[in-house]
């Protein structure tokens, strides 16, 4: 795929859509497309965070590991971000990804990523949101599980 290929795909993925050209081209030169088969690790619980990725095609699980054994916690699909909580936090991989069928990524460093936000405030406050949804649906399962604890101890 040559740069204007990847610049217009990177055009149509709502985290990037009102980026100016120059910038999407600068970008997709940054940045790698990656693919992963069905059941490949994309990244593993505790490694360190060095890449956020932008799922262009297909799907992965998020897998965190509990003292009964490895829970699926969600599955994240086309045009969403991964890997950026670890970036922004500076801290290891709090989870593993795995793809769970043919997965094609755009991996960016995470410079070009703190780039993106100091430069686009529409893409930053995009990331927000992102963010604040994904801490929503975490609130969500920790009071369903807490339901479900409270309700196994009054049995």
């Amino acid at each position: 795929m040559d740069l204007a290929e990847e610049t217009d795909l990177l055009r149509k993925i709502p985290l990037f859509a009102k980026m100016e050209t120059s910038k999407l081209k600068l970008l997709a030169f940054a940045s790698e497309i990656v693919a992963f088969d069905t059941g490949d690790t994309v990244f593993q619980s505790g490694e360190s965070a060095d890449y956020a990725y932008v799922i262009m095609h297909g799907s992965v699980d998020i897998i965190t590991e509990t003292d009964s054994g490895p829970v699926l916690v969600a599955t994240l699909t086309q045009n969403q971000l991964i890997g950026e909580l670890g970036l922004l936090n500076n801290a290891p991989r709090n989870a593993t990804l795995i793809a769970n069928d043919d997965l094609r990524a755009m991996k960016i460093t995470g410079d070009m990523f703190f780039r993106i936000l100091r430069e686009n405030s529409e893409v930053a406050l995009d990331v927000i949101r992102m963010l604040s949804d994904k801490l929503s649906t975490t609130h969500k399962q920790l009071e369903t599980l807490q339901k479900q604890v409270n309700k196994q101890g009054k049995s």
